[in-house]
């Protein structure tokens, strides 16, 4: 608790899905200086408003969370934009706390850096080893530059930058727009809606076979702060679950806790991405003691009683 005493810190994305709990996980350790840059007063891809971020908050410690993310499909639609806003972000805020004398830079990474084909459980030492899905390379590869960056300015200014790859997050205040949410806010989403429109069918992208690994909102938040309290080496860490899980099995999990009882239709004529995701997480527990807490299903059933409460005042 002591380490949060008297630091500065920037939580980029701190309004977001995820960075809305890291705040209020550091208000929970005792940290009274959090400022968090908005996109409607900063927009981060300009280098000038970068330096007004730093020169506003003059932080200690920068946990940068802000992205440019969604699915499959937002990923196809957007990919010049999803790798060039996600890589000028983060090289221009990390150059600038170097610059600005920061003590410490957390770079939030992702699975989709990982290459296509990584034998699974994903190790840290695997992220070399090959090409990224298609489908989300531009935005995988936008943020494995940061990775880079971080190794470099540690080599040649000794500077205190760690980097997470973290995998689909899920849970309450998540994004539910069906444009760009990933896989779980969306099926919940739809799930939902068709029993309140008493719809006898769902259809769902690709084919079901592909597997994922999702991580509780609020434990990833803990994660990263036990990251930035504990860690401090160059190399990568992952931060997961450790469960595995089908889509298609996902998809009956989530037909089974909204109530759905029509037939769910597989539509292959959308990609499946990736054919399967999960991290081996023994480091992030070995290195700074961080381990998934939440069921999945416990998790699920939290986030689909957010959703409903949200979408139909009903809890």
């Amino acid at each position: 608790m002591n380490f949060w005493t008297n630091k500065k810190v920037v939580v980029t994305g701190g309004a977001g899905f995820l960075g809305s709990f890291v705040v209020d996980k550091l208000k929970e350790r005792g940290c009274k200086d959090i400022f968090v840059p908005l996109i409607e007063e900063y927009n981060l891809v300009n280098m000038e408003d970068v330096k007004k971020v730093y020169a506003h908050a003059e932080p200690d410690i920068v946990i940068h969370l802000a992205a440019k993310v969604g699915g499959i499909g937002a990923n196809r639609a957007n990919p010049g934009s999803f790798f060039y806003d996600n890589l000028l972000m983060g090289i221009q805020l990390l150059d600038q706390a170097r610059l600005f004398g920061v003590d410490k830079f957390v770079t939030m990474g992702t699975i989709c850096a990982y290459p296509k084909f990584t034998p699974v459980p994903f190790k840290e030492e695997a992220l070399w080893d090959g090409y990224p899905e298609e489908t989300n390379a531009p935005y995988g590869l936008a943020k494995k530059m940061l990775l880079v960056q971080s190794q470099a300015y540690r080599q040649q200014y000794n500077f205190n930058a760690i980097y997470l790859l973290q995998v689909n997050l899920y849970g309450p205040r998540d994004n539910f727009d069906l444009e760009t949410s990933h896989v779980i806010p969306a099926l919940i989403r739809k799930c939902v809606s068709a029993v309140k429109e008493g719809k006898e069918e769902l259809v769902v992208w690709g084919t079901g076979k592909p597997t994922r690994e999702f991580l509780y909102v609020e434990d990833a938040a803990e994660g990263i702060l036990l990251a930035t309290e504990k860690y401090n080496k160059q190399e990568p860490v992952n931060l997961g679950s450790g469960h595995e899980i089908s889509i298609k099995e996902l998809v009956g999990l989530i037909v089974k806790l909204t109530g759905f009882k029509g037939q769910v239709l597989w539509d292959a004529s959308n990609p499946d991405g990736q054919p399967r995701r999960c991290l081996d997480v023994t480091k992030a527990k070995k290195e700074f003691g961080f381990e998934s807490k939440t069921l999945f299903e416990e998790g699920l059933k939290k986030t689909i009683d957010w959703y409903e409460n949200i979408a139909y005042g009903r809890r």
